[in-house]
């Protein structure tokens, strides 16, 4: 029976474990994605998801709350480059992201030793991928009024701030041709 146990210890003490993980969180930090085996990868998005949540800045609004993550956060990473970086570029990337930093995308077996491989990245980094798709919208609704009337505004203001039609080029020629065809109306 596996009752209770949660932690896949990889073959590996303690020690090594959290200095293995370290480093190729480091590594995915640094390199927005990495090849691993399969049960790697699902220990380290473990482990580096709680880091990523960490360092987003609604979380780091006072000085105090940003420094103390960061010291969280350098506790487990044990390398100040990547913790500046994960502070920085990735918590810009993945401010509005509520969760699931991670992918990981199974790439068949290694040749050697037949091991389940997988390359794992952060998901906002990865701009093939999400290129085709649009910005999701927010679905967050209220239970307070005033959304219809709202939406009636704005209805008026598309309207209004609607562009006149577009003349072509070769339709000057035709202009030129009207006003001398009515100017000699005119004279008539």
């Amino acid at each position: 029976m596996r009752h209770g146990k949660k932690v896949n210890h990889l073959g590996r003490k303690t020690a090594h474990r959290k200095a293995m993980l370290a480093n190729m969180a480091c590594s995915l930090i640094e390199h927005k994605r990495i090849n691993t085996t399969v049960a790697k990868a699902k220990a380290l998005k473990q482990f580096v998801e709680p880091l990523i949540t960490k360092s987003k800045a609604e979380n780091n609004l006072t000085a105090e709350k940003g420094t103390h993550n960061r010291r969280i956060v350098f506790k487990n990473l044990r390398d100040k480059y990547a913790v500046t970086e994960l502070f920085s570029t990735v918590a810009e990337k993945v401010a509005d992201r509520p969760g699931g930093y991670t992918r990981i995308i199974k790439l068949g077996n290694r040749l050697g030793d037949n091991a389940d491989m997988a390359m794992i990245e952060l998901v906002d980094f990865n701009e093939l991928y999400n290129a085709g798709k649009p910005k999701k919208k927010t679905t967050r609704r209220s239970r307070r009024g005033g959304s219809k009337a709202e939406e009636e505004s704005a209805k008026v203001d598309a309207k209004e701030t609607k562009t006149p039609p577009v003349v072509a080029e070769n339709s000057e020629a035709e202009a030129q041709t009207d006003i001398e065809t009515k100017a000699d109306d005119s004279e008539e």
